[in-house]
């Protein structure tokens, strides 16, 4: 099928869910996606930070082969070989004790405030006080499902649901002295994420996100870390909050952990864990033998390749040269971010809009959040020569549809993020 059948059909029979942009990819290698005629796209935003290897790659092409031909699902009532090695890696990686197998990030969260919830409960029934109340922040995203949008702060993602899940408050972000003023022994866990993806790729401050973690452990609430988007080696660390030296409760992962395929995982301390017993919670498809290979296939990878290191080097080098783009025009506000978890915000969401589109007619793959946001999420496996066209490109455009600094203004004498 064509793309105008396919967009005729999706009309009539899909749940308009998504606005789709006006490309069919077929198929995909490296870093870039190849469209229905053949031209290839160069692709800063992997599915949403997911395709962290790229398209293609053999390490997860060989292993879906392999285990496609021995084993693709069980169900969680029987033993494989995968879920335990893949959970001793992210527990040795996360400095956790132990971990639940899911198929998205909303299911993670859901299985996060659950754990909380539940903790409380045994704690109440230990004689310590805690109540049921969730602290998430201001501009946070952590999932569509009910109650992960209970947490998620923007009114459009809620309203139309109500009544969400109750218990849930808002805290100012990075603000310290609403976080302390909002905090009582009615609160059974703080939910943060280290950096904010869908809110703009806005990093907690070290200030706020330490006393989150003293406040918690004042009264045995969980300090709870959404790191779907940022975890998983995207900001030069396993874990964003390692950028912290702070050690959360639980934390929650999903986005790049199999390589595109659905896998989502939900880590804690034992303590946390002690409020689960067999039957409180579960997932038929979460964890398969499939998954789990592919996973543990992609963490090779990125060890064996130092992917960690390249991440750190090619972000600073991006962001660099997002820092020279920022120096020479007054429209991007601020350059934020960390690694490969990067963001120009600018000064209009129409600006920002045109940008986003202009860079799909150039073959450039990014996109918009928090309606002002240029955000790049590309592949691990990003190269210099790759930011400079994403870079030369954003130039021309910056330089058609806005003004420039003077002249005179050397690049880089702005300082911006």
């Amino acid at each position: 099928m064509k793309l105008d059948e396919i967009r005729a059909a999706e009309a009539k029979l899909l749940l308009p869910t998504y606005e789709r942009n006006p490309v069919l990819f077929t198929g995909g290698e490296g870093m870039h996606l190849i469209d229905e005629n053949g031209d290839r796209y160069l692709d800063l935003l992997s599915g949403i930070g997911v395709n962290a290897l790229g398209y293609g790659h053999p390490a997860i092409v060989n292993t879906i082969a392999e285990q496609g031909r021995k084993l693709v699902h069980i169900s969680n009532l029987y033993f494989h070989e995968y879920q335990a090695p893949l959970a001793l890696r992210l527990t040795a990686a996360s400095g956790l004790d132990r971990a639940f197998f899911c198929n998205s990030g909303t299911e993670a969260i859901e299985a996060a405030l659950k754990i909380a919830r539940a903790h409380a409960g045994l704690l109440r029934s230990e004689g310590r006080p805690l109540g049921t109340k969730i602290l998430a922040l201001e501009h946070s995203f952590h999932g569509r499902t009910m109650g992960a949008v209970a947490a998620t702060h923007k009114d459009k993602y809620r309203e139309p649901f109500a009544p969400v899940m109750p218990g849930v408050e808002f805290v100012r972000f990075n603000d310290v002295a609403d976080l302390k003023a909002k905090f009582s022994s009615d609160v059974c866990a703080i939910i943060v994420e280290a950096i904010q993806g869908e809110g703009g790729i806005r990093p907690i401050s070290p200030e706020f996100f330490a006393e989150a973690r003293a406040l918690t452990q004042s009264t045995g609430a969980l300090l709870l870390c959404d790191e779907i988007q940022s975890g998983l080696g995207r900001t030069g660390k396993w874990f964003a909050y390692q950028h912290y030296d702070i050690q959360p409760d639980v934390v929650t992962l999903a986005k790049p952990l199999a390589g595109g395929l659905p896998l989502g995982a939900v880590l804690c301390t034992e303590e946390a864990a002690r409020a689960i017993h067999p039957g409180m919670h579960g997932t038929t498809f979460g964890g398969g033998p499939l998954a789990c290979a592919v996973a543990l296939a992609v963490l090779d990878t990125i060890e064996q390749q130092h992917l960690l290191e390249h991440v750190t080097e090619t972000g600073n080098y991006f962001r660099s040269r997002l820092n020279d783009l920022a120096s020479k025009y007054p429209a991007i506000v601020e350059v934020r971010g960390e690694g490969l978890m990067l963001a120009a915000d600018l000064d209009s969401a129409d600006l920002a809009k045109q940008v986003v589109a202009d860079m799909l007619v150039r073959r450039i793959l990014i996109n918009r959040t928090s309606e002002t946001v240029l955000r790049f999420l590309p592949p691990f496996i990003i190269g210099k020569q790759h930011v400079d066209q994403a870079i030369d490109a954003l130039d021309q455009i910056l330089t058609e549809r806005t003004p420039q600094t003077s002249a005179s203004s050397p690049i880089g004498a702005v300082q911006h993020g």
